[in-house]
């Protein structure tokens, strides 16, 4: 079983299921969690953490459901194979919001949309 690294911030103002199931999947897209390695029991995890079985569960739960998991039963939870074109999907998310924010901030700055696709090009070929 892997020690995973979780961070539950009370004045977040996302749930805590929420918070638990962002931070694993974002361990598990960068690698930190390896495929097949066992994640600590729903129980053991509520445990450590000092939240509600049921709160670990749900957020297990959305894991396992968007395909970053998978539960053998009486075994326990494991990292799923990584499904590269889910990965590939959830990274094209992350690059987009980022643009999201992109926008309005070259705009406040009176850069145009030439300008932005310029600063990509230099920064792309460092």
């Amino acid at each position: 079983m892997v020690l995973i690294q979780l961070f539950i911030d009370n004045k977040n103002g996302n749930p805590i299921y929420e918070q638990i199931y962002s931070q694993i999947k974002n361990q598990i897209i960068s690698g930190d969690l390896k495929e097949e390695e066992a994640l600590p029991s729903i129980r053991n995890l509520a445990k450590d953490l000092r939240i509600s079985v049921i709160t670990t569960k749900r957020a297990y739960d959305e894991l396992e459901k968007e395909g970053f998991i998978y539960t053998v039963a009486g075994k326990g939870c494991y990292v799923a194979p990584k499904n590269v074109e889910l990965l590939r999907e959830e990274n094209l998310k992350r690059i987009e919001d980022y643009i999201q924010k992109i926008i309005p901030l070259a705009a406040s700055c009176n850069l145009t949309k030439n300008d932005v696709i310029e600063i990509i090009n230099f920064s792309w070929e460092e």
